[in-house]
């Protein structure tokens, strides 16, 4: 189905189907679109800085967001989706390069600029533009929103004992899962119970955590697929609500 995460209530309606056994959420970005030389979400080639998960939507593309948000707009975007420490330098680069009527609009000037902007550097271990090029493309998609949400959603759809399990390629998206999965787990979001004893938030035991800690590959899938060295899968089972 060609549609939103967000959707998944209206999407299984529609198909006539109901309390399915398992829900699998791989949260990463298909290959095919990072290997496309014109969907602009790699530095590899040298396109049109878009961006968009669904190229025929009408989001607003990434070079789109440079060109109307703030300096301080951007660096908060770089900084928050792409944990990068030059978010500053970079977000005030671009607008400069902006204001001199050289917006960026290609992913070759995008990477350029950053390079330039976060300065020599030895022994990178990831290309300077990698964070910036992430947190754009989180924002142009809206990735990490309503994202607990839909955890709840999703185990809520799911039957007794039912299994949900999510992978997640970066740790703001795995952040999230682990919070989510730990509150629908019955583990106390307030501080009341070290200081009373007792539990004010009303935390209830929806699932069993089946992952105490996330799956990772082994180096034998990463060596065969080296895009698979981030992920990481936490899952949980579905118990009968409690009364």
């Amino acid at each position: 189905m060609h549609a939103d995460f967000r959707e998944l209530d209206r999407i299984l309606n529609d198909l006539g189907e109901t309390e399915p056994a398992g829900i699998l959420a791989d949260l990463g970005v298909s290959s095919l679109q990072f290997d496309s030389p014109t969907r602009g979400f790699s530095f590899r080639f040298d396109a049109p800085l878009d961006m968009r998960m669904d190229a025929e939507g009408s989001e607003e593309t990434a070079a789109d967001l440079l060109l109307r948000l703030s300096e301080e707009e951007i660096a908060a975007i770089i900084f928050n989706y792409g944990e990068e420490r030059n978010s500053r330098r970079i977000a005030r680069w671009i607008v400069e390069n902006r204001e001199q009527g050289k917006a960026i609009t290609t992913t070759r000037e995008l990477a350029d600029l950053v390079a330039r902007a976060a300065g020599k550097r030895k022994n990178w271990q990831i290309h300077p533009a990698t964070r910036t090029f992430q947190a754009l493309r989180i924002a142009v998609n809206r990735e990490l929103e309503n994202l607990a949400q839909f955890v709840s959603t999703a185990i809520d759809l799911l039957q007794v004992d039912g299994r949900f399990a999510v992978i997640s390629f970066h740790s703001l998206e795995d952040r999230i899962m682990k919070q989510e999965l730990r509150r629908l787990s019955g583990y106390c979001q307030c501080d009341a119970r070290s200081r009373s004893g007792f539990c004010t938030c009303g935390a209830k035991r929806v699932v069993e955590i089946l992952t105490k800690r996330p799956v990772v590959p082994d180096e034998f899938e990463i060596e065969i697929n080296p895009r698979s060295r981030s992920a990481k899968l936490r899952a949980c089972r579905k118990l009968v609500p409690e009364i």
